[in-house]
């Protein structure tokens, strides 16, 4: 298979795996291995991570646009943007303390990689059960506690955006997913479904932008002018898959809300451990 038809299929897998919560770490790993795509040093794995970043902020610029104009003169804008920071804050400082270790031992272990996805998925069904039998419990008339809820990203406290930003630590292992570990910390500190999922969207752009930051710094040397070509194209594709894939992301979440991706991850992480044990391209 051509290289120029492995990048673009990778970053379509990369886009489209960015903001669901099923870790595209995770995905662009395994797809590499099985697609046999040279990846020295991560460059391609990290580099088209900007597609995702750039449709993200594409596809909610109005927000963007409103927080960055309104930093000066509006308080609720710099409250908003502190929140974000915030919630980046955990995983930047522990992602770039343990970073070579991340990408020498727990990117090479596919065992990792499928127990992470097993139990991420067991984690959202229990969650998801939580928060059913909690709407449940309101919709019976039982009170809920003041402030305890967000039904919007911009009513999220300090508290949640914290409690948001720990959970989000948890995605330095692949196969954990970055927007998994964030909806699931959004849903257990209080957000609902639509809310932890689009908090989960704006905390990428921080998050996402200065990992991707580190890793150009790091790995500029090795952008080579042969692997221009690859880098553009699974750019591109990563961000036509990641504007195509939000909006209906957020219209399964509505209607089903996680439990879909969380047997989707049970399922692939079996079927990898499976693979690794049969010695089956692993």
């Amino acid at each position: 298979m051509p290289t120029w038809l492995q990048a673009a299929i990778l970053g379509i897998v990369q886009g489209l795996t960015e903001f669901l919560p099923v870790s595209s770490t995770a995905h662009l790993l395994i797809g590499e291995r099985l697609l046999g795509f040279d990846d020295p040093g991560s460059v391609f794995t990290e580099m088209i991570q900007l597609g995702s970043i750039l449709a993200i902020v594409w596809l909610y610029r109005r927000k963007v646009l409103d927080v960055i104009t309104g930093l000066p003169t509006r308080p609720e804008a710099r409250r908003f943007a502190l929140m974000l920071v915030l919630a980046a804050l955990p995983a930047l400082v522990v992602g770039g303390l343990a970073s070579d270790f991340i990408e020498r031992v727990l990117h090479k272990s596919f065992v990792t990689i499928a127990v992470a996805f097993i139990l991420g998925g067991i984690v959202m069904l229990v969650v998801e059960r939580l928060v059913v039998r909690h709407a449940k419990d309101i919709g019976a008339g039982r009170p809920e506690r003041e402030g305890d809820l967000a039904h919007r990203v911009d009513d999220t406290s300090t508290r949640q955006a914290v409690g948001i930003g720990l959970f989000q630590v948890l995605a330095l292992v692949p196969g954990v997913s970055r927007s998994g570990s964030t909806i699931v910390g959004g849903l257990l500190v209080g957000l609902d479904r639509p809310t932890a999922a689009e908090f989960s969207f704006f905390l990428a752009m921080p998050t996402m932008a200065a990992t991707f930051a580190h890793s150009l710094l790091k790995l500029r040397h090795q952008i080579t002018s042969d692997r221009l070509t690859e880098l553009a194209i699974g750019f591109v594709m990563a961000f036509v898959a990641s504007a195509a894939v939000v909006e209906p992301f957020l219209r399964v979440v509505r209607r089903r809300g996680f439990s879909p991706f969380a047997w989707y991850r049970i399922v692939i992480g079996v079927l990898l451990l499976i693979a690794v044990a049969t010695g089956w391209g692993f």
